[in-house]
């Protein structure tokens, strides 16, 4: 397993970058690689990937597989002793990389072939560290697609792999986080492989990445301790955040990208706000305002657009004049705003938290750090906690200010998600649970969005009296969808009780 960033290159840095990647004891070195899959893409559907590249005069076969956290890869490698080599996937066998190529191999429809090639110039330096040594590999070239001459379709590649070789995780974090600040890098787990795949499939984009289940490690009770419970935690989020922040940077305008990539965040800052008190000093209190300012400016571009798009249509539905939307306020793309060195340097340390073991605390801070019964215990207590305060909020739901009816949601989405997070921990099953809680969800969401839409319509209506159709027309919905919002609350509050393992 390995520990690597990668990071997408501003075009505007490249120039300077190249100059230092080649300093010191600098190497370069041209990769030509060929990478092989099934017609019905048995290996890159399950994140994997099958090449042999030559190394100078020598072909070298790797297979390459995603590991359990967001540093991690699995990776193995076999030098192949001739000319002109076929690809063979039995020799990774009894690594856990091979293990997943050839479970993917056997539910395979076809034998292996060739899908596309890279050509790659490669400048290779070694950063040095108090204590370790990471090595810095600057990669341009192209990636071309099969088909035939006549239908080859290229991508470039201009990224830049930071790979810990020796010391700590933290060494690495470090380096990471100055070459990032220094050169405006912006991290991005697309790999050359995947983006192949794009090529060969036109339009094609990885799909939005929604949260995943938080799941224990078979076999071993270490995961429900305080401090192993809050990296995972903290690594099941960031696979949600990178994974569309990445595709943000690949240039996706898709706005469900955007969407689960503000989803991620929040769960982030349940995470860091909730789950504190496992190993109370381990969450840097830094990161925090980055996510909020991320989060925050992200919102106002989907809020907004939501509410052009679902309460626009409606109004029109219900027979109300056309209205331009007036131009947005903030300039600012998604691009640029994931792009914020702020936040940018706040993945980067995620990551390295993740990735650091967390059995190497410090001794005050292990001390601190709650065992698997005192985890459960500080669980259920804040699950509880939590969930009085929203049926207090549901009780009087219609006499509260829009202002405190949001915060009902809030701390609705944070008992959710606070839940999910604790369920391997403290319970068998919480779908029961989780989906007592959903339509309450949708409800409070349709009341926000009615909310923000109604605050558009009013400042449309400033400069286009049409606009004051769909003022009346929210303004007549409010009572009727607030006594809907409260009935949904109402139901949830018969949501089945969570049970213990």
């Amino acid at each position: 397993m390995e520990g690597e960033f990668k990071f997408h290159i501003d075009e505007s840095q490249l120039a300077a970058l190249r100059a230092s990647a080649h300093l010191g004891d600098a190497t370069t070195v041209r990769l030509e690689a060929r990478y092989f899959d099934t017609k019905d893409a048995a290996l890159s559907s399950r994140g994997i990937a099958l090449r042999l590249r030559k190394e100078g005069d020598e072909w070298v076969q790797t297979v390459k597989a995603r590991g359990d956290g967001p540093l991690d890869r699995e990776e193995h490698n076999v030098q192949v002793d001739a000319p002109s080599p076929s690809v063979q996937p039995e020799l990774h066998a009894g690594t856990k990389a091979g293990k997943r190529l050839l479970e993917a191999l056997d539910s395979a429809e076809g034998p292996l072939e060739e899908t596309y090639r890279t050509e790659i110039d490669r400048a290779i330096r070694n950063l040095q560290f108090d204590g370790g040594m990471v090595e810095l590999a600057l990669d341009t070239g192209k990636i071309v697609a099969h088909g035939g001459t006549e239908h080859e379709k290229q991508a470039s590649v201009c990224e830049l792999e930071l790979e810990l070789k020796e010391g700590p995780v933290t060494g690495l974090v470090e380096v990471a986080t100055q070459w990032a600040s220094k050169y405006g890098l912006v991290v991005n787990t697309v790999s050359k492989a995947e983006r192949g795949e794009r090529l060969l499939a036109a339009g094609w984009g990885r799909p939005a990445i929604k949260a995943r289940p938080m799941v224990a490690p078979s076999g071993t009770r270490k995961f429900l301790k305080g401090p192993a419970l809050q990296r995972a935690a903290v690594a099941n989020c960031l696979a949600q955040i990178l994974g569309n922040a990445s595709e943000i940077v690949e240039g996706s305008d898709d706005e469900t990208h955007v969407h689960q990539l503000r989803v991620g965040i929040r769960r982030l800052r349940t995470v860091l706000r909730e789950l504190d008190a496992l190993a109370p000093g381990a969450y840097d209190p830094v990161w925090e305002q980055p996510l909020v300012e991320v989060f925050r400016r992200l919102g106002e571009l989907r809020d907004r657009d939501q509410a052009v798009q679902t309460i626009g249509a409606e109004l029109l539905e219900a027979g109300a004049p056309s209205v331009d939307a007036p131009p947005q306020a903030t300039t600012a793309s998604p691009l640029e705003i994931v792009r914020s060195p702020a936040f940018q340097g706040t993945l980067i340390a995620l990551m390295g938290f993740t990735a650091h073991p967390a059995d190497s605390e410090a001794p005050d801070l292990a001390q601190a750090s709650l065992g698997a019964r005192g985890t459960r215990k500080y669980l259920h207590q804040r699950l509880r906690t939590l969930r009085k305060k929203v049926h207090k909020g549901a009780g009087r739901f219609e006499a509260l200010s829009v202002d405190d009816q949001h915060s009902v949601r809030k701390r609705l989405k944070r008992l959710r998600f606070l839940a999910e997070f604790a369920a391997p921990a403290i319970q068998r099953e919480a779908g029961d649970f989780l989906e007592s809680l959903q339509p309450a969800l949708s409800a409070l969401g349709r009341l926000n969005d009615e909310h923000v839409a109604s605050t558009l319509y009013r400042e449309m209506a400033d400069k286009d009296p049409k606009a004051w159709f769909g003022v009346g027309w929210l303004a007549a919905r409010r009572e009727a969808s607030v006594k809907a919002t409260k009935k949904a609350l109402a139901k949830m509050q018969r949501a089945p009780r969570m049970r213990r393992v």
